[in-house]
């Protein structure tokens, strides 16, 4: 069930004119109330649904729903029953009116009896501080913000305005921004992997920078980011980093980049901005990666990449070329056909 009270904030019922609003787009004006959202096989007449991609066309011509965002060109496609919400950006457009129907709780200031708070932090009175937390001395905790249970801030750790801290997450030697997301069992600025190979043996470097993660920035269940050992770790402002991801120390991400699932990057990386990279994919350090340029899932980067490249593949090459390489192999492996025998 999507929504399910237990789990969710819940408003209204919405009139059309609201959801349009909320998802900027146009629709005739029609006396319509909507309570909810839901997908187009589930969607009854008092829901809003969505259509992002044409596979899913038999789906809406079957729908129930209230009304459907959907493109242009398939406003027609929508069944009268509906209302067809038009817009160029239908995920961007269902992402708002989902949220509007179901905001993010607001904090409910204070602090929680069993959390501890050094004398020498700041903890702005508008913030969530949930139970058993731990916020060491110097550190500050801005405006309407909440942090979950169990998580540990650091000492000397600066969070800004609205950002949510999930439960057991750790932050030491960082400074968040905004509208920061850290979900829950997230470990950022721990200690890099640095260390200088002598023959005694293993010297552990100090790794003396800190993490920064900008403004609007959200970071997934159980990543980690180590902090800088000179430099500091940057996360730029929008960037959105996937569950199980590892950022090793000195590497910048610029705005706006999307890393999903177990991608590893290595050392003093710098990725420029709105670089994506599929998951498993890894990096091997002191590259750098420009502008736009895309990274399919499990390739292995090993040199540098110029802005807009798209590669895929261990060790990555651009995408035809790889394909290409592909379909030579396979055309080789094929079995040799017998010589007929008079």
């Amino acid at each position: 069930m999507a929504g399910d009270p237990r789990f969710f904030a819940r408003t209204g019922p919405h009139t059309l004119a609201a959801v349009v609003d909320a998802a900027e787009a146009k629709a005739p004006p029609r006396r319509l109330m909507l309570s909810g959202v839901a997908p187009l096989q589930t969607a009854t007449p008092e829901e809003v649904s969505f259509l992002d991609n044409r596979k899913y066309l038999p789906a809406l011509a079957e729908t129930q729903a209230g009304a459907v965002i959907v493109r242009p060109e398939l406003a027609e496609r929508v069944p009268e029953t509906a209302v067809a919400i038009v817009t160029d950006e239908p995920y961007g457009a269902w992402a708002r009116v989902a949220a509007l129907f179901h905001p993010v709780p607001p904090s409910a200031p204070g602090i929680h009896p069993t959390a501890f708070v050094d004398a020498e932090a700041r903890v702005d009175p508008s913030a969530e501080i949930g139970p058993f937390v731990f916020v060491a001395a110097r550190a500050e905790i801005g405006p309407r913000c909440r942090i979950g249970a169990h998580a540990a801030i650091g000492e000397g750790v600066t969070i800004g305005r609205d950002c949510r801290i999930g439960a057991h997450v750790t932050l030491s030697h960082a400074v968040l921004g905004d509208r920061v997301a850290v979900l829950p069992g997230a470990r950022i600025g721990q200690e890099g992997f640095g260390f200088a190979i002598t023959p005694a043996g293993m010297v552990s470097v100090p790794q003396i920078g800190r993490v920064l993660l900008e403004n609007d920035v959200e970071i997934g269940a159980n990543t980690t980011i180590d902090r800088g050992s000179l430099q500091d770790t940057v996360i730029g402002a929008g960037s959105r980093l996937d569950n199980l991801i590892q950022i090793a120390h000195n590497v910048r991400l610029g705005r706006g980049c999307v890393l999903t699932a177990q991608v590893g990057i290595s050392g003093s990386v710098i990725l420029e901005d709105h670089v994506m990279i599929g998951g498993q994919a890894g990096l091997a350090g002191h590259l750098r990666v420009g502008r736009g340029a895309r990274i399919g899932a499990q390739s292995g980067v090993m040199g540098d990449l110029p802005a807009g490249a798209e590669v895929v593949g261990s060790p990555a090459q651009p995408v035809k070329e790889t394909f290409r390489q592909i379909a030579v192999l396979r055309k080789l492996a094929r079995p040799r056909r017998k010589e007929s025998q008079d």
